[in-house]
């Protein structure tokens, strides 16, 4: 059996190796302002960051543009070292369907969000490339209710794919998630009480109102 892997302490060795004068570029996939706070302001000490906005699972609209405009605001209030861009393309809903097809009955936390994670993750993939980043990850291991062990092996395979490196996450550790509510908190951030997909609201919904029943 192989050793559990500690994939904050790989990242932090990758990282603080870093050139300060010509600091590695990195393509990191947001799900949501919340999400990021914490992980920006670890990263942006040692990463020129891009931020990728890339949600097609995200529902309805409103709430896709919503997190969009957090986001945006985040970036713009939040005192970094190095300067962070950000790039989204569009609510493409179609293209989350698509990839969950079959695994729609699936409960939160299983191979329908897999699925997901890998739509996120191989469309970040593609753009780090496309872009010239040396790195690329996602903000989605900060959560506890996100498998990062999964997410690190489908950004590891992608990484071989498409010739650009994974950056290995586990952001939730050494209080990670908890810095993301306390930033949350401070910058009045919009916070959401479901994942985003339809799936993930309906099974929140249904948890509401068992509670009130």
């Amino acid at each position: 059996m192989q050793p559990k892997r500690n994939y904050f302490l790989e990242q932090e060795k990758i990282i603080k190796q870093a050139d300060n004068s010509n600091p590695p570029k990195l393509l990191l996939h947001s799900c949501c302002a919340p999400c990021s706070s914490a992980v920006l302001e670890y990263l942006s000490q040692y990463l020129s960051i891009t931020v990728f906005y890339y949600n097609p699972n995200i529902f309805p609209e409103a709430e896709f543009l919503h997190r969009i405009d957090e986001q945006k605001r985040l970036i713009e209030q939040l005192p970094v070292k190095n300067k962070i861009s950000f790039v989204e393309r569009g609510w493409h809903p179609d293209r989350f369907y698509d990839a969950i097809k079959g695994l729609e009955h699936i409960r939160e936390g299983g191979e329908r969000c897999f699925a997901c994670y890998r739509l996120r993750l191989e469309e970040s993939a593609k753009l780090a490339a496309e872009l010239g980043c040396d790195y690329f990850t996602t903000t989605l291991s900060i959560s506890p209710y996100k498998n990062a062990p999964k997410l690190n092996e489908i950004g590891e395979e992608l990484a071989e794919k498409y010739g650009v490196k994974h950056l290995p996450s586990d952001f939730k550790k050494k209080n990670g998630y908890k810095r993301s509510v306390e930033l949350s908190a401070e910058y009045g951030l919009y916070r959401q009480d479901y994942c985003g997909c339809v799936f993930s609201k309906k099974e929140r919904e249904e948890s509401l109102n068992e509670k009130t029943t």
